[in-house]
């Protein structure tokens, strides 16, 4: 295979299980298989065999579990067959790289867990588009059993849409099977949009010695293996056909002829490979892991072989980000932060450049879909700054080269890239056309501050000196329009335009202090306290026009009002000690007293909130109580919501119902407490792959 493959690939081999702490309760929806905005499987249902999985727009990705026990049939996973009887869900358990459910049936406990090993240390890893399903099963009756096990997952992975039509073939391979299914059209990289799956690249299952492979209508497999215990010999060769057409499959089987208090253990590695991955100015681009000429069938084989030890690291990994996150912040916060990390990352694409340098591109999951859009980048860069820098370089790097060019013309930082998967050009607002519906000053901000952050991080400014001629053109903007800005948008588009925003203008002043800091690392000197002093001013300014005695307005000049001043939290993360600490001691005391059921609103406009955003103000208090008082509604909102989708970040206190937004990159926000740690940054950036 001298192309791409999106890779689903299932092996089975030995694992041990036992978890530390992690997710048990109740949430909106639970990570099966999440890997980029295409290769993304959730549950929606509280029981894993209540509903089909589905993709996180909330299309069926079917995927059915069945288990044997003794002649008698028992369903795990999925909807369907329908007329059997579903297994007993014990527990479900959430780490940040793996998913795992307890289920009973006949007398045989069923642990079934679901690996992806996004390990944001290792770029490499976290573009491979790999992941492990594993089972474990023990009697716990005293009897021994005989057991077979099956796992199938419809072509719906592979197309936007059942009714596109599907093929399917059988392939050989050192040391395992393989079978794969795509769309028939392969139109790579042709639509763009928000509410679409993928159509194109090849959904991969390889299978070790013991596992019988199988390819046909689900209904058959289904039936012959309820019936028997078997999955057919011959695949099913009624080639192409559209994926709602009696519902081809693959399907899996394996077989245990005794089952004692002895676990009898099998795993499946699971991946997509999607040929390109993003279309940058007109360039299709491959995943980042095919930049050394790698291809689907070393993918399946490096899944293979790697399992073992990938299962040991994520461990570990689990282990330690628990420890870190309760540490950090609590329990509830370490919740909050278990169920953000896969999330974050799994929002993005991680693809090669030209050079074989890596870009990473966010998606605007259900807001607009846009692509590498600033405001996103924004609040998830805490979890990139804390773990992997080079992930949020990759992610700026392509909006640096952009604003570089002579086609954009504008004096502040664009807003996006165009719209996922294409990324040739702004679309949003005026585009590059007009500077109408732009977001000058918080784009500008982002982009300073963000950079700054690099630099800070890593300890030098080499970054920021490759395009300092745009961030100085930038600095300059905010010099001139930063401290009352006009009828502005900011990244809270939704509530509209609003002039004189108090929290967008401590963006800019913050932003700044941070090109102040970026100027002494290069040894500008004058300069830097040129824009020192500045900041220092509009400090001081800020705080007279946005006193309202006991906190501080919305707006300059709108008395009687408030809002989360979540952007201060950047004076801490850069130390750049331009703000009084007793700003945010008077805010967090404000805050306090304004909470509703599920959290902190936005403002005092509307009840809705952002849970990025509170994380953000939280963080301003100087108590870890104080902060955890912030942290417990949040995470009552994700056990009450009746909205089972991928977390969203912006709902409404009230009544816990979600507002708008789900599976956005940008909960990543809510890694700033475990940033603001020092030593826990320094110790996670010294893991870090460039």
């Amino acid at each position: 295979m001298n192309r791409l493959v999106f890779v689903f690939a299932i092996a089975i081999v030995s694992e041990g299980f036992g978890f530390a702490q992690g997710v048990t309760g109740r949430i909106p929806a639970t990570p099966l298989i999440v890997h980029d905005p295409y290769f993304s499987i959730w549950s929606t249902t509280d029981s894993l065999f209540n509903d089909w999985p589905r993709h996180w727009t909330g299309k069926p990705n079917g995927m059915t579990g069945l288990i044997r026990v003794d002649g008698k049939v028992w369903r795990l996973m999925g909807r369907a067959p329908a007329d059997i009887q579903t297994a007993r869900q014990i527990s479900r358990r959430i780490t940040p790289t793996r998913t795992t459910y307890e289920l009973t049936a006949g007398g045989v406990r069923a642990t079934l867990s679901f690996l992806c090993p996004q390990l944001a240390w290792d770029p490499d890893l976290l573009s491979m588009p790999i992941a492990y399903l594993s089972w474990e099963l023990c009697s716990e009756d005293g009897s021994s059993h005989g057991v077979e096990i099956y796992f199938d997952m419809t072509a719906e992975a592979a197309v936007n849409t059942p009714d596109q039509n599907v093929v399917w073939s059988r392939f050989a391979l050192p040391g395992f099977q393989a079978v794969r299914i795509g769309s028939q059209d392969q139109r790579i990289l042709e639509k763009k949009g928000d509410d679409l799956r993928i159509d194109w690249g090849y959904l991969y299952v390889a299978a070790t010695e013991g596992v019988s492979l199988a390819l046909g209508g689900y209904d058959r497999l289904r039936g012959e293996f309820a019936a028997m215990g078997t999955v057919p010999k011959a695949d099913d060769l009624r080639c192409p056909r559209p994926a709602n057409d009696d519902w081809p499959v693959i399907a899996c089987r394996q077989a245990f002829a005794e089952v004692s208090a002895q676990p009898a253990r099998g795993r499946v590695v699971v991946a997509y490979d999607d040929l390109f991955g993003i279309q940058y100015f007109h360039r299709n681009l491959p995943a980042y892991w095919r930049r050394g000429r790698m291809g689907g069938a070393e993918l399946l084989e490096k899944a293979v072989q790697q399992q073992e030890s990938l299962d040991r690291t994520c461990r570990a990994f689990d282990d330690e980000f628990l420890k870190d996150a309760a540490d950090a912040g609590g329990p509830e916060y370490q919740e909050l932060a278990v169920l953000a990390y896969r999330q974050c990352l799994a929002a993005n694409k991680i693809v090669a450049d030209i050079d074989g340098s890596m870009l990473m591109f966010p998606k605007e999951n259900f807001s607009n879909g846009c692509i590498g859009t600033v405001d996103v980048i924004y609040p998830a860069s805490p979890l990139f700054l804390l773990f992997n820098p080079s992930l949020l370089k990759a992610q700026l790097k392509p909006l640096l080269e952009y604003a570089s060019l002579p086609r954009w013309k504008f004096p502040f930082a664009p807003h996006d890239l165009g719209t996922y998967p294409h990324a040739n050009g702004q679309v949003y607002g005026g585009g590059e056309l007009t500077d109408e519906d732009q977001m000058p000053v918080e784009e500008s901000g982002n982009m300073l501050l963000m950079v700054a952050g690099i630099a800070v991080a890593e300890g030098t400014p080499e970054f920021a000196l490759r395009y300092w001629s745009v961030l100085q053109k930038w600095a300059e903007y905010l010099k001139a329009k930063g401290f009352d800005p006009e009828n502005q948008l900011c990244t809270d588009d939704f509530a509209g335009h609003l002039a004189h925003n108090v929290n967008l203008l401590a963006k800019a002043i913050l932003a700044l202090g941070a090109y102040a800091r970026l100027n002494e690392m290069i040894g500008k000197a004058s300069e830097a306290k040129a824009y020192r002093t500045l900041a220092e001013q509009f400090v001081q300014d800020w705080i007279k026009q946005a006193d309202e005695g006991d906190h501080t307005r919305l707006a300059f000049d709108r008395p009687g009002t408030w809002s989360q001043k979540y952007n201060l939290v950047w004076d801490k993360m850069l130390n750049l000690d331009l703000f009084p600490r007793e700003v945010f001691a008077k805010e967090i005391q404000f805050y306090l007293t304004h909470q509703n059921a599920y959290g902190l609103p936005l403002d005092n406009r509307e009840a809705y909130t952002k849970i990025d955003w509170i994380l953000w103000s939280a963080s301003l208090a100087e108590s870890k109580s104080e902060f955890q008082s912030f942290v417990e509604p949040v995470v009552r909102f994700l056990q009450d919501t009746p909205d089972q989708v991928p977390m969203t970040d912006w709902y409404w206190t009230t009544s816990g119902r979600k507002r708008g937004f789900q599976a956005r990159s940008v909960v990543g926000g809510v890694f700033v407490k475990m940033l603001l740690d020092k030593q826990l940054a320094a110790k996670w950036f010294r893991r870090a792959k460039p």
